[in-house]
Formats: structure tokens, C-alpha cells, sequence
């Protein structure tokens, strides 16, 4: 708090400044003023809270000096001192707005005690005002909250701060306007912004500081933290797409003075306060796509039409994966990977929905093909994978190297089980078997795999299995077309396919030979016996 004594006897300005520890007051005296006219051409600048001032000086008096000084500084609290104890002074000073009146003559002690009280008012009236303040800023954060994100409209009056500029418009002003060509509605857009750029322990302080500079840089702007972004209230401009580079201009500025990284989702323009909350709903859509957009500014307008792309690999790329996982090879796993997920953003009707639905598959099929080579090999599956589910905001350079090490986690857990001399190569061949059996399954091509002879392949096949190539890999699909003919309503001709036939007719030719029932048979046997089993268990539990 800062102290200004004015005096134009040096001996008294110097002795009020030398005699009394002020800083230990916890007061800053700047340095005195010899005249009125001095401290006038100082106040502006230097701002004191506490003006002391001799009452009779050469040129202004101090009553003077304290009516000027109150006109620049409302708050100041001025303190006379004259050496003449003359009543009328004392009710002049206290009608020009002086607080205190002091002799000259007043001991040390009873100069601090009255500086400590205008001290003390001056205190009282900053906490008032803070506590002022902060309810008013609380005040306004609740309307923010309740008119636009929650779209509680009903709590009360629409609040100042979000006004349009319409609501409060007469009739007649209304009519006028709605009458002039050049009229235009007043409109607004709710903004979500993604700060990101420091460090981790550092994002809320990040989010504030993004806050404030945006009501800076936008004008006319009204933004708010919410959670792990920023909720900002647009004034629309004359155009949509004038409004989006301003946006865009806006949080340029930002980024370049913050060094850090922004980005917006831009919702649905409205006419009135009441309809703050569509607005921040169709921000809050546009901005789940974050993750699939590499725009820094994006409206809900560019994907409000959507409606959801591919949500499952086809058995060509299960396939393939599985092939993948297969071979043990990281680096075209990487590189499928991300061509999977170039793929996927770039379909014209993505949601984020869809886009992690498909993501999903890829680990579904992943753990599939685990648990299915395995098996075929005789090797236990561990007794727990930790789940992985895909965040569909996140970046696809982030989302695709999570996928990646999840997916390398199956690879390592397979080949770890491999054992090793000739039975590791009858796995090996078996595990591709169950890989590839939607496609046509030789012995070459499976021995090329397994880099073995034909013929040496052959004859470890009937050695391990105790039965020839061609009749394994028969069984094998006959066993895995009998599961989907018990789960799946798919038609036989599909569940055919899927099993490496084409030719229908002859899978159920095969089909029945090796289970003594047409594919329909066995599926109307599997359907009966499990109702059966359902009734059966109904009547057990009643």
C-alpha cells in the first residue's frame, strides 16, 4: 500500500518520512511531494492509497490538493495535517472528502494509528470487492453452466452476459428491424477447444491461460472451463465461413503466443440464448471426431450427415492378419496397421462409432486367431489378456501404435508357446492351416511357409497327427463349419465360403460323410438340442 506526504516544509516532509518505520507498517512511502501542484502532476502515475498533506502551503492548499486528488483517485484516503487546531479547517477537510485530520504537533505514535486506520478501510474495501467480484464471477460460471451446457433455461431470466442484444428490444424496434432488408438476426455458435502442448501437470493452467487470451482475441467472446476443454460463446459473423477463419486467426494467435496447440469444434449457429444448448450439443458431437480429422478448426455442419462407416474386417483381412501375426513379423504388422486406419478415416460416412467398432474387430480377431492356433496346437492359452479398447478421439498415430502393441502382445504370446525340432514345424503348419482356411490350402504352399520339403512336411504330418495332410485340413474345416452351424443364422452357402468351399454341393456331400448329417440336419439337431437344454434348465430352476 502506497503512502504520499506532501509538505512544503522540507523539515516536516523529510521528519514524516525518516521518523516512522513505514515499510515495517508494511506501507510503501514514495518519495514526498513539496507542493500541491508536485504530488497533482505525480497522482495519476504513482496511484498512492494514502495522501498526507499539510493544509496551508504556497500555492494549492491542502484542501485543494485533496479535492483534486479525489477526483482522480474516488478511493484515496487523505489525511490533513495543519498546525493550527481551528475546528472550521476540520469541517472544511471533512466536507472536501478528508477522512482524518492531524496536528503537526501529533506524536509518532498517533500518526501511525490513524494511517493503520485509513489502512484498514482501504483493506475492508479491497475484500469487499473480491468477495463482490467472486460472486459475481461464480454468478456468471452457474448461468454459463446452466444455459449452455446444461440447457437449463428455466432457472431464471436469460442472464446479461449471454444476451443476444434482441431480447431486451421493444416491439416496435423489433418491427422495424424485421422490416429493413439489411436487418440480420443476432446469431451465436458454441466452440469447444482441445489445448494441449505442456506439460501434463501443467494442462489446467494451460486451459486457464487459453480462457482468458480468448476473450482478448475474439471479441465479443464469453468462454469457460469445462472439464478437460474450453467452452467458448461466438458472436457469429456476417458469414459461416468468415466466422471459422476467425476462429481459425484467433487461436493462431494463441498457439504462437502460449507455444502450444489448439484446436475446435465448431457447433451449429443460433438466434437466441435459449438455444445455447442445441448449439453446445452439435459442438459436442463435432467434437468427438477430433480423432478423425486433422483440421485445427471443424464444424458440426461437416459431419452432421453421417452415418457410420465399415465396423468389421472382412475374412480377407482376418485372413491376412492372421497371417501377420503368423509370419512374426513387427514391421509389416506396423505398416497394415496404419493402412487399415488411413482406410477407415477416409470413408466419407466414418463416426467415431463406427471407426472404434472396426478398430474392436481387429483385437476380436486377434484373440480369435490366439485362441484357435493355439488350440490346434495343443498349447494352453493364458489364463488372462489384459483388454484393450480403442479411444476413437484419440490421434491415429496414437490409437494405431496402441493397437500395434496389443496385437504384438498376441504375436509373442504364440510364439512363445512354439516348441522346437520337427513338432514345432507340424505347429507351425497347422497354425497357418487355421490361418488361411477361406482360402485354397496346399502342401507346397503350406511347406513353403514352414520352409520344409513337400514331401518331408508330408510324411512329419502323418508321423505328428496320425493322419494325412489332405484328411487334417478336411477336418479342420468340416470342425469349424459345424460351430457356425450351431451359432450362426448365416446360410449354408456362406458358412460353405467361409469354410473354403465354393462349391456348396460339394460341402455337403463332405459335410455329411464325415458327420452322417446334411448341413441343414445338423443345424436343426444343434438349434432342437440346445431349446431343449434351455427348457430343461427353465423347469430346473423353477
Amino acid at each position: 500500500m502506497r503512502l504520499l506526504i506532501v509538505d512544503d516544509e522540507v523539515i516536516i516532509r523529510t521528519g514524516l518520512a525518516s521518523v516512522i518505520a513505514w515499510h515495517e507498517l508494511g506501507i510503501e512511502l514514495l518519495h514526498p511531494a513539496a507542493s500541491a501542484e508536485e504530488a497533482i502532476t505525480r497522482i495519476a502515475e504513482e496511484r498512492p492509497h494514502i495522501l498526507m498533506t499539510d493544509i496551508r502551503m504556497n500555492g494549492k492548499s491542502g484542501l485543494e490538493l485533496a479535492e483534486e486528488a479525489l477526483h482522480l483517485l474516488p478511493e484515496l484516503e487523505v489525511i490533513i495535517l495543519s498546525g493550527y487546531d481551528d475546528f472550521s479547517y476540520a469541517q472544511q477537510a471533512i466536507r472536501n472528502g478528508v477522512t482524518d485530520y492531524l496536528l503537526k504537533t501529533s506524536k509518532p505514535e498517533e500518526i501511525i494509528k490513524t494511517v493503520l486506520q485509513a489502512k484498514a478501510r482501504i483493506t475492508e474495501r479491497w475484500a469487499e470487492k473480491s468477495r463482490e467480484g467472486q460472486w459475481l464471477r461464480e454468478n456468471q460460471e452457474r448461468q454459463f453452466i446452466e444455459w449452455v451446457i446444461e440447457g437449463n433455461t428455466d432457472s431464471g431470466s436469460c442472464p446479461s452476459s449471454l444476451a443476444f442484444g434482441e431480447e431486451n428490444v421493444s416491439p416496435v424496434q423489433s418491427s422495424i428491424r424485421e422490416s429493413s432488408s439489411t436487418a440480420r438476426p443476432m446469431s451465436r455458435q458454441v466452440v469447444l477447444i482441445q489445448a494441449e502442448g505442456w506439460s501434463r501437470s501443467s494442462d489446467a493452467l494451460l486451459r486457464f491461460a487459453v480462457q482468458n487470451m480468448l476473450e482478448d482475441v475474439l471479441s465479443g467472446a464469453i468462454a469457460q472451463i469445462e472439464k478437460q476443454h474450453i467452452v467458448c460463446v461466438l458472436p457469429l459473423a456476417s458469414e459461416l465461413e468468415v466466422s471459422v477463419y476467425r476462429l481459425e486467426d484467433g487461436i493462431s494467435r494463441i498457439e504462437q503466443w502460449l507455444k502450444c496447440s489448439l484446436r475446435a469444434a465448431v457447433g451449429e449457429a443460433v438466434q437466441h440464448a435459449s438455444e445455447l444448448h442445441r448449439s453446445y450439443q452439435t459442438a459436442m458431437t463435432a467434437f468427438r471426431y477430433r480423432g478423425l480429422k486433422d483440421d485445427k478448426v471443424w464444424r458440426y455442419e461437416e459431419i452432421s450427415g453421417r452415418q457410420g462407416g465399415k465396423t468389421m474386417l472382412t475374412h480377407e483381412e482376418e485372413t491376412t492378419l492372421g497371417t501377420l501375426l503368423l509370419d512374426n513379423d513387427p514391421v509389416s504388422l506396423t505398416t497394415w496397421i496404419r493402412e487399415l486406419i488411413v482406410k477407415l478415416i477416409a470413408e466419407p460416412d466414418v463416426t467415431p462409432g463406427s471407426y472404434a467398432a472396426c478398430l474392436h474387430s481387429v483385437v476380436i480377431a486377434g484373440h480369435r486367431w490366439l485362441a484357435r492356433t493355439l488350440q490346434a496346437i495343443g498349447r494352453e492359452q493364458p489364463a488372462r489378456l489384459e483388454p484393450w479398447t480403442p479411444e476413437p478421439d484419440k490421434l491415429a498415430t496414437e490409437i494405431g501404435d496402441e493397437l500395434f502393441h496389443h496385437l504384438y502382445d498376441l504375436m509373442h504370446v504364440y510364439h512363445s508357446r512354439m516348441g522346437q525340432g520337427q513338432a514345432a514345424h507340424v505347429q507351425k503348419a497347422i497354425a497357418y492351416i487355421e490361418t488361411s482356411l477361406t482360402q485354397d490350402i496346399s502342401l507346397q504352399q503350406v511347406a513353403g511357409h514352414v520352409h520344409l520339403h513337400p514331401g518331408h512336411l508330408s510324411e512329419l504330418f502323418k508321423k505328428e497327427m496320425g493322419v494325412t495332410f489332405g484328411d487334417f485340413v478336411t477336418d479342420i474345416r468340416i470342425r469349424r463349419a459345424m460351430d457356425m452351424l450351431a451359432v450362426s443364422p448365416a446360410k449354408v452357402s456362406e458358412i460353405a465360403a467361409i469354410s473354403g468351399y465354393e462349391d456348396v454341393k460339394y460341402f455337403s456331400r463332405l459335410f455329411k460323410k464325415h458327420t452322417g448329417k446334411t448341413p441343414s440336419e445338423y443345424r436343426e439337431q444343434a438349434l432342437g438340442f440346445k431349446s431343449s437344454g434351455s427348457q430343461e434348465g427353465a423347469r430346473v430352476q423353477w
